[in-house]
């Protein structure tokens, strides 16, 4: 008997040695098959301003495209900033990110868009003291110009463009008049920021966790005729999901105070640090293209400032910030949502100054 049970000791050994030496080669040829991604090539233009400074690391540690995907940065700024550019290359060699392969630092345009899939054009001409909108637009319209043709011959055939500097809107819209050969649906602006600030507002009111909070819009122009709407946001409460307005039952303050809060922060956040708000625009940036590339979680959207279809009564031709969800790379218009009164109201006047920018800088191209 005794003999019985070493021999049964013995196969059960057996086995369990086989088993283990086999799981040990499945997970060793598994991790033979495992091929680490091809990386991606992003541009940032006005690489070595505030924003850039603040954009460059998230993108190297994967906080754009995930904690999987290599990448590749170009740099580009103007000569004069060319030391500081350097200076910066210099940072993020020395910060040793697991998934940056290569930077490029560069004051050529040419070289700066050679190859690249994402492009986030954060350089631009900020308006000065007693400069008038036409002179901002002027330079603008120069730079993106130039900027343009170079992404169109040089740039990957699918490159995704993301504008984030001011005027953003009208700065992509030139930007698309030449580089027709990228698609339309391919060139957007940075209304994100706008739109992470209308969240975080609503989460202060409440004071629940901006994560619990989602579908806010931002319709129109990134300035301070933006129309931060809360009419179909909704929030997660201790009584399960219910809408903003509900949640907060105060109307005044939701057609007033909140409007103009979200409209001015900007000029609020450079009154209280003398700077601009470098550090939340390289986030809602990240959160852009990553949700873009991505996707939007399901049941969620997000605003963006994209090629307006004629979509909610915005006439074509202007680039204009819609409520959309995204998925496998594309973004899409969420169509059917009810617009009241006042929502018209102020939609109509923020795509009114559009085309007003848009007759401005079209004079600054007959003029150029």
């Amino acid at each position: 008997m005794e003999q019985e049970y070493i021999i049964l000791l013995q196969k059960i050994l057996v086995v369990l040695f086989s088993v283990t030496l086999f799981w040990k080669i499945i997970k060793h040829m598994c991790g033979l098959l495992i091929i680490e991604k091809e990386p991606v090539t992003v541009l940032v233009t006005g690489a070595a301003g505030q924003i850039g400074y603040a954009l460059l690391p998230m993108i190297a540690r994967g906080v754009m495209l995930g904690p999987d995907q290599p990448v590749i940065i170009h740099m580009l700024d103007i000569e004069p900033a060319a030391e500081a550019l350097n200076g910066v290359k210099m940072e993020l060699i020395d910060a040793a990110f697991p998934l940056l392969k290569d930077v490029v630092a560069t004051t050529d345009v040419v070289e700066a868009c050679q190859g690249v899939n994402i492009a986030v054009m954060v350089g631009g001409f900020p308006r000065k003291e007693g400069m008038e909108r036409k002179d901002v637009l002027s330079n603008n319209v120069s730079i993106y110009k130039a900027q343009a043709s170079a992404l169109e011959q040089h740039a990957a055939p699918d490159c995704k463009v993301l504008v984030v500097a001011n005027p953003a809107n009208t700065n992509a819209l030139i930007l698309k008049e030449f580089a027709p050969s990228i698609p339309e649906k391919n060139i957007t602006c940075l209304t994100r920021l706008d739109h992470n600030r209308a969240l975080g507002q609503i989460s202060e009111k409440l004071n629940v966790h901006v994560s619990d909070v989602r579908n806010v819009i931002i319709w129109g122009n990134h300035s301070s005729t933006q129309y931060p709407d809360i009419n179909h946001a909704s929030v997660k409460t201790t009584n399960g999901e219910e809408s903003v307005r509900d949640a907060i039952a105060n109307d005044n303050w939701l057609n007033t105070e909140f409007i103009t809060t979200v409209q001015q922060r900007g000029a609020t956040i450079i009154k209280a640090r003398k700077l601009s708000s470098a550090l939340s625009a390289a986030s809602a940036a990240c959160d852009h293209i990553r949700d873009w590339v991505l996707g939007t979680p399901k049941g969620t959207w997000v605003s963006m400032g994209v090629y307006s279809d004629g979509s909610y009564g915005i006439q074509p031709g202007i680039i204009y910030s819609f409520p959309v969800t995204c998925e496998k790379g594309q973004w899409s218009i969420v169509n059917g949502l009810k617009i009241d009164e006042l929502s018209r109201e102020k939609m109509d006047a923020t795509a009114k100054e559009l085309m007003e920018e848009k007759t401005l800088a079209y004079s600054c191209l007959i003029d150029d």
